[in-house]
């Protein structure tokens, strides 16, 4: 070959090599490229899901927080609800010792005539007198004319078949009935038309038990200066 025909021959080799060597170049570069546009999409993907991830854990953390607050706070009322019922057991207690022993030293020291009814005593008088001398003969005894306070008290004093004076009076105001303890008038056990203050001297001031009515409706005014029987 000539010289001439030799150099061309070198210059198609060196072309031939060149593209050989520039064509998996190209298609690596592209692999390459496609991968870190994955990676990144990725990242990206794994970014949100994180933030997602992060923001309900944030949200259960506050509702737990919120029921944790809510269960502390009533276990707090719980408590001091069961130290007030602690504390009025206590007193009931105490209270119920204090009756309990006054029962049993009046059972021994009581005089003849007195008679238990629930948690109160009672004297019925054997003799008659007015409805102030009658007051007197129980404050004399460390007692008071009778006060009423239910269905029952009234029927126990109903069925003693007598008839007493009891503490309830107008003396102080007409038309005004209170007990001697001071309080008003709240449950009544009257028989019609009474009370119509309607004695000899219009005055009747003062309250008994009449026997010949129906033991809810058996109260009756009467003159304070009559006399009776009393408990």
């Amino acid at each position: 070959y000539s010289k001439t025909h030799y150099q061309r021959s070198l210059i198609i080799c060196y072309s031939v090599h060149v593209q050989w060597w520039k064509r998996p170049s190209g298609v690596a570069a592209v692999c390459l490229g496609l991968l870190c546009v994955l990676l990144l999409a990725g990242i990206i993907g794994l970014s949100v899901q994180y933030r997602n991830v992060s923001t309900n854990s944030s949200i259960e953390r506050d509702q737990l927080q919120n029921s944790y607050n809510t269960i502390t706070k009533e276990r707090d009322q719980l408590q001091t609800s069961a130290n007030n019922l602690t504390k009025e057991r206590d007193q009931l207690q105490t209270e119920r010792d204090v009756l309990s022993g006054w029962l049993n030293n009046c059972k021994q020291t009581c005089p003849e005539g007195w008679q238990k009814f629930e948690s109160s005593w009672y004297f019925l008088s054997t003799e008659t007198k007015t409805w102030k001398e009658s007051r007197e003969d129980c404050l004399e005894r460390g007692a008071d004319l009778v006060i009423i306070n239910s269905d029952k008290e009234q029927t126990f004093l109903f069925n003693l078949k007598k008839r007493v004076w009891i503490g309830l009076t107008d003396s102080v105001k007409e038309g005004t009935w209170k007990w001697v303890d001071g309080t008003p008038l709240t449950t009544r056990y009257w028989y019609d038309p009474q009370p119509d203050n309607a004695g000899p001297t219009g005055e009747e001031d003062c309250v008994e038990i009449h026997t010949d009515q129906s033991p809810l409706k058996a109260w009756n005014d009467l003159s304070c200066d009559m006399k009776l029987k009393w408990i």
